[in-house]
């Protein structure tokens, strides 16, 4: 008989052959250690490269690992998503593959979950081996972020943490389609606890976060968690509105004191008029961007399609 799984270890995979190997060897060493049952597993996001085969290569010698393989790619949040679909231990542990969050930090995270608490993240106190673009651009976000939401979201956190089972749970009760998960799981509002840790360089490969993934990631944070920017919005054109009247009015005044002798040029007429013009597109294009999640919800489409399982029992696979 099967010995219930105490631990799941989530793992999303893009591209990640150069790391799949060492990502595993350093999540078995970890989790071995701590002499509870555990399972592994992997999700491939629709990989290109030998990732998929590398997987099943890893499956086919050691059971605890289990492999999800998406019929394309549908994104890393998703990835996660699914991952935590299928996972069945007590306690759900999300890492990336790609070693900058330690799998080594994951018994202090278990730690902290034995004292209590239902959802341990990671905090980093330092990033090893990225741009000062992408740590300035990283800590101004979270802190917007902050700034927007009502929503308790931890600063310098990523998608690496642990949950508890009830937290995976509610989490599963979320369908929507634009997921931003960190910021999720503080909206459940479970008791919460940070781990301390410092993010290393990169394995090998290169970044699956491009600044075009980045700004989406961002988009999908902020729309998710607040109505501030539509707010803004109209806050903004009220603004440009009573300005424009004024400046008018002023016109008038200088036109019947005799101050303007002048014509005006065109200069000035077309640089307002770009002006307001500019700002009825960022209107629009805000309003925009909030009825194209909601087009996405509507549609009704699953979040994501497996195209196979590895590992996973026949009474597991029909989660959703």
């Amino acid at each position: 008989m099967k010995s219930k799984v105490i631990f799941s270890v989530v793992v999303p995979l893009y591209n990640e052959e150069e790391v799949i190997k060492e990502s595993y060897k350093r999540l078995k060493s970890v989790m071995d250690g701590l002499n509870e049952p555990y399972e592994l597993v992997f999700v491939n996001d629709g990989s290109r490269d030998k990732t998929a085969l590398l997987a099943k290569e890893i499956c086919a010698n050691d059971s605890n690992v289990k492999l999800i393989n998406f019929a394309r790619n549908f994104g890393h949040q998703t990835a996660i998503t699914a991952g935590m679909d299928y996972a069945s231990g007590d306690a759900v542990v999300v890492i990336d593959a790609d070693l900058q969050d330690p799998p080594e930090v994951i018994p202090e995270m278990i730690k902290k979950w034995r004292e209590g608490y239902d959802v341990v993240y990671g905090q980093r106190v330092k990033r090893k081996g990225e741009t000062f673009f992408k740590k300035i651009t990283a800590k101004i976000f979270y802190r917007v972020l902050r700034r927007l939401t009502e929503v308790d979201i931890p600063v310098d956190t990523g998608d690496f943490r642990l949950i508890d089972r009830k937290v995976c749970n509610a989490l599963k009760k979320v369908g929507e389609r634009n997921r931003y998960i960190r910021g999720i799981i503080s909206w459940l509002g479970f008791k919460s606890a940070p781990v301390e840790f410092v993010r290393e360089k990169r394995f090998a490969g290169e970044t699956k976060y491009p600044l075009k993934k980045m700004l989406k990631f961002a988009s999908d944070a902020i729309m998710s968690f607040s109505y501030k920017p539509l707010k803004m919005a109209t806050y903004f054109g009220v603004f440009v509105s009573v300005a424009s009247f004024i400046y008018l009015i002023v016109m008038i005044i200088l036109k019947l004191c005799g101050a303007m002798t002048t014509v005006p040029g065109w200069t000035s007429t077309i640089v307002i008029t770009l002006f307001l013009n500019g700002i009825i597109l960022l209107v629009l294009g805000i309003v925009g961007e909030y009825i194209g999640r909601i087009y996405d919800e509507a549609k009704g489409r699953p979040l994501y399609v497996i195209g196979e399982f590895v590992n996973i029992d026949e009474d597991q696979k029909d989660v959703r």
